[in-house]
């Protein structure tokens, strides 16, 4: 039985919504809890002050963590929420990452870093790879951690993806008000 054959938009949204394991694994096989962790990024652009929150969730537990930069962009601030998130586990866990960062998900789960390290941190242009600070503090808990990546759509109603999203803003805005 051959299976369907849709146009390459439409795999791309089914394929969206099916959990993704990072190409990047522990050095370790993890045996240890499942987590979930929500990440989201928020920056004011013109300004350049961003802000960056995390949910992890742990059975009926839940931490909530969210900071601000100054001088940075929405995609560093993506970066850093899930990096925050993973920095505060103790011990190697099962992490399903729900995001709604499609350059943060596709570049564990498409191969983009590897990608990227292979070209000495270039990009497939020649251009240097952004947030490469970011990236291989977060390759270094990839190989503690095993990552499977979920992808919701923004500002859609998604309930934990709206909190981070909030949380973002607030930190955001907060710098804002400093002047």
């Amino acid at each position: 039985m051959s299976r369907p054959t849709y146009p390459r938009k439409k795999q791309d949204a089914v394929r969206d919504l099916l959990p993704i394991q990072a190409g990047i694994q522990p050095q370790i096989p993890v045996t240890g809890q499942v987590v979930e962790l929500f990440s989201d990024g928020a920056c004011d652009t013109t300004a350049g002050h961003g802000g960056w929150a995390s949910i992890l969730r742990y059975g009926e537990r839940e931490l909530v963590l969210s900071g601000h930069e100054a001088e940075t962009t929405n995609n560093r601030m993506e970066l850093r929420g899930l990096l925050e998130g993973l920095l505060v586990l103790k011990r190697p866990c099962q992490v399903r990452v729900i995001t709604d960062s499609q350059y943060l998900r596709k570049a564990f789960t498409d191969g983009w870093i590897l990608k990227w390290q292979r070209n000495g941190w270039k990009t497939s242009g020649g251009d240097p790879v952004k947030n490469k600070d970011l990236w291989e503090a977060l390759i270094e808990q990839a190989h503690k951690h095993a990552l499977t990546f979920i992808w919701v759509k923004g500002h859609n109603g998604h309930g934990e993806n709206e909190r981070v999203d909030k949380l973002a803003v607030e930190e955001r805005l907060k710098l804002r008000r400093r002047g």
